[in-house]
């Protein structure tokens, strides 16, 4: 079966020096299989429509205004076949110097294999497209692709990047990691947000936290350098 996984990240700037404030780094995507692509978009097109919302959509432009919108997106994931899975750093166990070849490149792209690698089932193909990003090294992208394809049975296609503001089920996937990470830095300050977390936990029927290695529909991996899950 052929599945296609749409990637971003949330204070990524953390891989290279602290802010005030910072304490996770999340990278997470959304996985959809291929098939249903078309319709998934079409479900977003229509809330568009619906919502009058024509432009970029993503975590930090959750608003008042718009909060009908996302509330619906919600719906939208938990009532379709789309799941999700975000990895959640502490920034300040990050250590590219004694882990990573003092390369915080290497790091961040090594974190995006351990988000991908655990749920690649054998004899599928995956197709992975993340938001477009300036590398110091051009194929970082490509030696991820080649890492993944070594590593599992599946056939691993293509590791592509693309423009995030033209691209909604990247989108998607900004909302959910904006969510965790809103979540687990424990911010208060909009109520559209607070109210937005609340209606994904509503939908789980828990708290957004760390989830068994089992959870397949919202899975949020609490990574630990000393091991565990």
């Amino acid at each position: 079966m052929d599945f296609e996984v749409y990637c971003d990240e949330s204070r990524q700037e953390l891989f290279h020096s602290p802010v005030p404030g910072g304490h996770y780094v999340l990278i997470g995507g959304i996985w959809i299989k291929a098939e249903d692509r078309q319709g998934h978009k079409e479900a977003i097109g229509s809330l568009r429509s619906q919502h009058r919302l024509y432009g970029e959509f993503k975590w930090n432009r959750v608003s008042a205004s718009r909060l009908g919108f996302y509330k619906d997106l919600v719906g939208l994931f938990f009532l379709r076949e789309i799941r999700f899975r975000t990895v959640v750093l502490r920034a300040h166990e990050l250590d590219a110097v004694r882990f990573h070849q003092a390369d915080n490149e290497l790091m961040f792209y090594k974190f995006y294999y351990q988000l991908l690698h655990h749920w690649i089932l054998d004899f599928n193909r995956y197709r992975v497209f993340v938001d477009t990003k300036t590398n110091r090294l051009h194929d970082r992208l490509k030696t991820l692709e080649g890492c993944l394809s070594n590593a599992n049975i599946s056939s691993i296609v293509d590791v592509q990047a693309l423009p995030s503001h033209e691209v909604d089920l990247i989108q998607f996937a900004d909302v959910f990691i904006g969510a965790v990470s809103y979540k687990f830095h424990k911010r208060t300050s909009s109520g559209a947000k607070r109210q937005l977390v609340g209606e994904i936990e509503r939908h789980l029927g828990q708290e957004i936290g760390p989830t068994s290695r089992a959870e397949n529909k919202f899975n949020i991996f609490k990574f630990s350098p000393g091991g565990g899950w």
